[in-house]
């Protein structure tokens, strides 16, 4: 029997344990201790969806190889501005981790970061004069200063050798590569924080589904929580609610209400990686090799040939190979589609189906892909590559924001979009990558967006927690050199 529903109150509730809610914690942990934290959870335990180190949250992104941050503009110009933003965003996720492992909230760094040199691959003239002009945007900039650029099939053998073995010598061949890039685990990060999260006094109720948030006459939120093993029912009062449930997010930011939520939709997009463990093949190479996209994909269909650390072994990882579902969470349902759907947001549904005709074309090419076919992919990054060494494997669901737009009737943003009502008392985070990497910059977004009058308060702690809080390390080399020496030595990445 569930019971009458418990009614309970709490300053602060996250919903979802991924890296967003675990950041979110430890920051509001780190600022305000007293206040009473309540984190729930629909699987047994932490970073098991978008957060998994198998469900494509694992690269650290940074913009060091990642070609869809530097676009090429009309007149064959590359800026360097979106990647300049990211990298920024991810030098504070490092300055964060740091200080936690200082603190002894993160234990071993080794456990969820290592160094893995970031490289990009291409092939052909065009993207050969595309990944020269990429290199010379970034070169000057002291974020990317380290970073290399060659054309000799030789160097680039030296990089990666397993791109390079076997492939025929006349084919163009362009690279850059950065040494410093890191691999990330995002499941275990956030498997720490939350335990130390709840070590130090937050609730954290694993195997709990939030199915309601309503505005109370009080003005606070009302949180309709379900013990799913017992059937149990409580509800939450709480001042504030951060909704970091990935693909589930969207539903419940619908159920709340609030006026920045209506029109939002969700496109929901699937994938697979090929991936194979055999220390022989992986030791080969220490490089995460990213491409570029095909015609129509989506940005984080980018092909990649990852090396990949989880759980203390060592792996590669290549794809991923996009598909449909209509699930919005890789344990969801396909009913997670179309139960998101409302009057306000069928008009940017069908705007953005009308105009997206090539990502259309593209899934369904790719759901309709065999397994020789999908080998044939991966040879294209590693030629010799031996299908019988390689495990397909399910990647995780990434729920794609789509928007009103006045011109157009809807559009499909790829990134991260806050959420957040115009009283900061509720927020919710939608889309997908970079996401986990920048988890630090878009929690102390929220920070500001929701407690504007804690600032001053804050300033000192959130500077002592990263010190380039409030500056930019690309316009200041001297702070740069000192935090990139610092997080280095604390990462165990020197």
């Amino acid at each position: 029997m569930s019971g009458e529903p418990v009614t309970e109150k709490a300053d602060v509730v996250l919903i979802g344990a991924g890296v967003m809610s675990a950041t979110m914690g430890t920051m509001v942990q780190q600022l305000e201790p007293t206040w009473t934290i309540r984190m729930f959870e629909r699987l047994d335990r932490a970073g098991s969806e978008s957060s998994d180190p198998w469900n494509n949250a694992g690269t650290g992104h940074s913009a060091l190889c990642e070609l869809n941050y530097t676009p090429q503009a009309k007149d064959g110009s590359v800026s360097a501005d979106k990647a300049l933003v990211i990298n920024e965003q991810f030098q504070l996720s490092r300055q964060f981790w740091s200080h936690l492992l200082q603190t002894g909230v993160l234990a071993d760094p080794k456990s969820f970061i290592n160094p893995v040199a970031h490289m990009s691959l291409v092939f052909g003239e065009d993207h050969a004069r595309y990944l020269k002009t990429r290199y010379e945007a970034l070169k000057p900039n002291k974020l990317f200063e380290t970073i290399e650029h060659s054309e000799d099939p030789d160097v680039i053998a030296q990089w990666a050798p397993l791109t390079m073995a076997g492939r025929p010598r006349g084919e163009r061949v362009a690279a850059s590569r950065v040494v410093g890039g890191t691999d990330v685990n995002f499941g275990e990060l956030t498997r720490q924080l939350t335990a130390k999260l709840a070590e130090n006094g937050a609730e954290v109720a694993y195997g709990h589904e939030v199915t309601d948030i309503t505005r109370g006459t009080n003005g606070r939120w009302q949180v309709s929580v379900k013990n799913r093993l017992t059937g149990q029912r409580t509800s939450v009062d709480a001042r504030f609610v951060f909704i970091g449930a990935g693909g589930g997010a969207l539903h419940l930011l619908q159920r709340s209400g609030i006026p920045e939520g209506k029109g939002l939709a969700g496109f929901p997009v699937s994938g697979e990686f090929l991936r194979c463990t055999d220390p022989a093949i992986a030791d080969q190479q220490n490089a995460k090799v990213y491409g570029q996209a095909s015609v129509g994909a989506p940005p984080m269909s980018v092909p990649h040939l990852d090396t990949r650390f989880a759980d203390g072994e060592r792996s590669l990882l290549f794809g991923p190979y996009a598909g449909f579902s209509t699930k919005f969470l890789k344990t969801g349902t396909y009913l997670d589609l179309p139960l998101s759907i409302r009057t306000s947001n069928i008009v940017p549904m069908l705007a953005v189906a009308k105009d997206n005709m090539d990502l259309t074309k593209y899934l369904v090419t790719e759901v309709l892909k065999s397994r020789s076919a999908k080998d044939d992919s991966l040879r294209q990054f590693y030629p010799e590559a031996d299908p019988a060494s390689w495990e397909l494997i399910t990647a995780g669901q990434r729920v794609q924001v789509i928007k009103k737009d006045a011109k157009r009737g809807g559009v499909l943003q790829f990134g991260t979009e806050l959420v957040t009502s115009s009283d900061g008392s509720i927020a919710a985070l939608l889309g997908a990558s970079p996401g986990a990497s920048t988890a630090t910059s878009i929690m102390i977004d929220l920070l500001k967006r929701s407690f504007p009058g804690y600032a001053d308060r804050w300033a000192s702690k959130l500077t002592e927690m990263i010190p380039s809080y409030g500056r930019k390390l690309n316009d200041d080399p001297q702070l740069a050199d000192e935090v990139l020496e610092a997080t280095n030595r604390a990462l165990a990445l020197a």
